[in-house]
């Protein structure tokens, strides 16, 4: 079994997450089943505890862009600003020298504008970091992602990290980009559905106690086995230790190619007309 990466996507050092056995037994979906896979192939976690602030923030650093980047703009805006309320800080920040300072993390206008407004939002509604954090772990899950969503700049993605990895929140599976490809490549979410209803179908077969993990275990299978254009099975068949679980959408080992589910059913759908 793979160890959890230190840096773990929005989780931040650890994930925020605490290792954990959860009952695998005859799986009710084929979800499921892909889940309690790679929980044997990487880690069963449950998560939580991480600030809300400071998750939110991270998050929006990591869009489009890698942890390789979006980490250190982290550790330079926590070290400036991170002393106190981040809040208060963020909400008072300059945004020149806040983009300057979250620079490596790309479009960091855009960002620092975005992460100023929202603090200053949170501010306005909260009144303090520790009391918008009490607001994300103990309120109504649809209540914090609504409200979540309604700040320019944070997607079902970010919202959903952050009732993750700071909430703690059972039943809830963020869709990034590897979630979604994988999700539609290996059969258990339709080709050409879109992110949202990606989160839907797995949130419906996952049981909620195993959404979180089943989450990051899927980015890192996506990164060690399933990637975009050059997943495992193209090479060898029996090199995916998904490959009786997948229907391969989208991957045709014959070819030697690998496009998006969506153009594969598109395909698929044309030549049948």
């Amino acid at each position: 079994m793979t160890d959890e990466p230190e840096e773990n996507i929005s989780g931040g050092a650890t994930g925020g997450g605490r290792a954990a056995t959860f009952e695998t037994g005859d799986p009710a979906t084929r979800a499921e089943a892909v889940v309690d896979r790679l929980g044997d192939l990487y880690w069963e976690t449950t998560y939580g505890g991480q600030d809300a602030f400071e998750t939110l923030v991270r998050t929006i650093l990591s869009q489009n862009t890698t942890d390789t980047a979006s980490q250190p703009a982290h550790d330079s805006l926590m070290e400036r600003y991170g002393s106190g309320d981040l809040v208060e800080n963020l909400a008072e920040a300059d945004r020149k020298r806040l983009a300057e300072t979250i620079s490596s993390a790309g479009l960091y206008n855009q960002k620092s504008e975005r992460i100023v407004a929202i603090a200053e939002r949170v501010r306005e509604i909260y009144g303090s970091e520790t009391a918008f954090d009490e607001f994300v772990r103990e309120g109504d899950v649809d209540a914090v992602r609504d409200s979540l969503l309604a700040y320019n700049g944070v997607g079902p993605k970010t919202a959903d990290c952050v009732l993750l990895f700071s909430g703690g929140q059972d039943g809830v599976f963020p869709v990034d980009t590897h979630v979604h490809r994988i999700a539609r490549r290996l059969g258990i979410a339709p080709p050409d559905a879109d992110h949202e209803t990606v989160r839907q179908h797995l949130e419906a077969d996952v049981p909620d106690e195993k959404c979180g993990f089943g989450h990051t275990a899927m980015i890192q299978f996506g990164r060690e086995y399933c990637t975009a254009r050059k997943p495992a099975c193209l090479d060898d068949p029996e090199a995916c230790p998904m490959a009786d679980l997948c229907d391969q959408v989208g991957v045709n080992p014959a070819s030697g190619a690998a496009v998006d589910p969506a153009e594969a059913a598109e395909s698929r759908d044309a030549r049948s007309n």
